[in-house]
């Protein structure tokens, strides 16, 4: 089942330092199958408030993502950005091909009647 890292980031200054980033984060995720699905586009807001940027990273599982995100050239590289710029970021599982949103409603459903 494929994982994301996804990234809001808040907007920032060019610096020298995200620009080394940017050119060096691909080479941290390709040996995890990570690649960029989302980074550097413009996004529409539909509700609520979204400033800065969004960045997603496909993996092919949660444990990909996770060593990823641990590995050495990735924490190496990670400050350069985080000197920087400020976020949230999240590994989060996708779900299953087959996956089907009214089994979640009918287990809510469920909880709901039981309480």
């Amino acid at each position: 089942m494929p994982a994301y890292a996804i990234a809001h980031l808040q907007e920032a200054t060019p610096n020298p330092e995200i620009a080394e980033y940017i050119e060096r984060i691909p080479a941290t995720f390709e040996p995890y199958g990570g690649r960029f699905l989302v980074h550097a586009a413009q996004h529409e807001v539909k509700e609520g408030s979204w400033p800065g940027h969004v960045v997603v990273i496909a993996f092919p599982g949660m444990a990909e993502a996770q060593a990823w995100w641990d590995s050495p050239a990735y924490q190496e590289i990670a400050p350069l950005r985080s000197r920087h710029i400020e976020g949230d970021i999240i590994l989060v599982p996708g779900v299953p091909e087959n996956y089907d949103p009214a089994t979640t409603a009918k287990a809510m459903r469920e909880a709901m009647a039981a309480e």
